[in-house]
């Protein structure tokens, strides 16, 4: 009986922010589908399994799987260059069963490398991303498709923004501008706040059909035209939703070209989930750690199920995982209720789905941007100092201008730029700047000392002069490479014996052979000498 009431339980306080994320995946998995070259059906395939497949294997809270814009070049190559939806299946077969090898093999210990400014610099402009994409829609100019995580993937179009200005539909702004009210009220609101399960997302898109349809029905120009509506295919009998579905053509397994794909989207798809998984738990209040070796699994079985009926390869998707962290998902039942509301819509009520304007749901995604971009982010990382706020700033610049992967790998050579440089600066501390005046010298060394301080302390220890006194301080130290080791034992045991230089070393132990460590300074030394 307890499981069953925790089961409920988790339902209940889950099916709110579910809502919210079938209500921004619904029109992401069209445009995927649609910027990638592929049928429209198969973008909500790979949505229903990310939902109800993924969610019900990974153990990530918030996060939520899904066909990612990230893919879309790369598929929309594969299927020109395969020429044919059911050929690239089979990539998506392969990318499965690589990303379950990767889950195996433990791949998913790289997520641990991603510094924070990187990840939350990443988050911060996909909001950005977000609020400039959904801006077109805002206002019923919807030239671009929905979901795009990269602004100028085409070049630059200095035409754009006087298009965007002379196409402004006043309907569209109308309904935008209420649905933003309508939002920000059910956020702010005490007692509107409290009916959870009444979300201001569901309401906003009630209130956007209706007025869209008061529109029509008094014939005003604040209409909003189809093209400005979501597109769901409507089957008229199973026959005609099984002829919206493509199976794979297992032929494609003895191409080349499929291997090559499948290899491609396992490497993409793996290296996107893990930066959106580390964002994702970033994201989390309650700070889960999501098992991101099982999450890989996740996403390969995902995979396999999605192209064995049909759907988009996927991952897991940041917009989607912000819409449901910011709705106040708890757990990853709110990602398997958007997968199951995504299966119930559209076997049974796609016609009501395509009367939603698109500019009812840039209102759901604009304040989703903002909250990821908002202004104290910034604030906070400026005020970390400049090695923190420079690599964050950085990441936020390059993901915008370029796509997710090139700027977080943009981010992380910044990052690890300062981290070399901040730990070659600290790698010991002299008492003394001039070593050629000084008789007493205290080298104190950092907390970790590795083959990159070698060259600076070689060099100190070079410069100091005959008849002098050393003391290397080592307890503060937690490590210390073998080769900077060996070197200090050599200075010690050698020069500083045929130069009468008096050396005290402090937190090294010399009782032990080979490998040791001091349990008292915490330091790891190799003996070839006495010390």
């Amino acid at each position: 009986m307890k499981k069953t009431k925790s089961l409920f339980g988790g339902i209940k306080e889950n099916f709110p922010s579910g809502l919210v994320v079938f209500l921004v995946a619904l029109p992401l998995c069209l445009g995927i589908a649609l910027a990638s070259g592929a049928p429209p059906l198969s973008g909500i395939i790979a949505g229903i399994v990310g939902g109800l497949v993924v969610g019900a294997i990974s153990n990530s809270n918030i996060s939520v799987s899904g066909p990612a814009a990230g893919l879309t070049a790369i598929v929309l190559t594969a299927i020109t260059d395969l020429g044919a939806f059911e050929l690239f299946l089979c990539a998506g077969i392969i990318a499965g069963l690589m990303q379950l090898v990767l889950g195996f093999i433990r791949a998913g210990s790289i997520s641990n490398y991603f510094p924070n400014n990187v990840i939350e610099g990443m988050l911060a402009a996909i909001g950005i991303i977000i609020i400039i994409k959904q801006i077109p829609h805002a206002v019923g100019f919807d030239k671009d498709y929905e979901g795009n995580e990269t602004l100028f993937s085409n070049g630059i179009n200095f035409n754009y923004f006087g298009e965007l200005i002379g196409a402004i539909h006043p309907g569209a702004v109308i309904v935008t501008l209420v649905s933003v009210g309508l939002l920000l009220a059910w956020d702010k609101i005490p007692a509107l706040k409290r009916m959870k399960m009444l979300p201001g997302a569901l309401v906003a898109v009630v209130v956007g059909i209706l007025l869209n349809e008061l529109f029509k029905l008094s014939g005003s120009s604040l209409a909003i035209g189809k093209e400005h509506l979501v597109s769901l295919p409507v089957p008229q009998s199973l026959d005609d939703f099984k002829n919206y579905v493509t199976l794979p053509d297992f032929s494609g397994f003895m191409n080349g070209k499929v291997w090559l794909t499948g290899a491609t989207i396992a490497v993409v798809a793996s290296i996107e989930t893990l930066l959106c998984i580390e964002a994702s738990d970033r994201l989390d209040v309650q700070r889960r750690i999501t098992d991101t070796n099982l999450e890989l699994k996740a996403q390969g079985i995902g995979n396999l199920v999605s192209s064995f009926i049909g759907g988009l390869p996927m991952t897991s998707v940041v917009v989607r995982s912000s819409a449901n962290a910011n709705a106040g998902a708890t757990s990853k039942i709110s990602a398997m209720i958007h997968g199951f509301l995504l299966l119930i819509c559209v076997l049974s009520i796609p016609f009501i789905l395509n009367l939603i304007p698109f500019a009812t749901l840039a209102a759901v995604l604009l304040l989703v941007g903002y909250k990821l971009a908002k202004p104290a982010t910034f604030k906070h990382f400026w005020h970390l100092g400049k090695f923190q706020f420079i690599p964050f700033v950085a990441t936020v610049i390059a993901v915008v201008l370029t796509d997710l992967l090139k700027g977080v790998g943009i981010g992380l050579a910044i990052s690890v730029f300062y981290i070399l440089q901040g730990n070659m600066k600290r790698a010991y501390y002299l008492s003394r700047e001039k070593l050629n005046d000084a008789d007493g010298i205290t080298i104190k060394l950092a907390e970790e000392v590795s083959f990159l301080n070698k060259a600076a302390i070689k060099k100190t220890l070079k410069n100091i002069k005959s008849n002098s006194a050393v003391t290397i301080d080592a307890r503060g130290t937690s490590y210390i490479a073998t080769d900077v080791l060996e070197m200090i034992q050599d200075f010690a045991n050698i020069r500083a014996k045929e130069e009468d230089i008096n050396v005290e070393l402090l937190g090294f132990k010399t009782s032990y052979r080979d490998y040791e460590t001091d349990e008292d300074s915490h330091i790891v030394i190799t003996h070839k000498r006495a010390m």
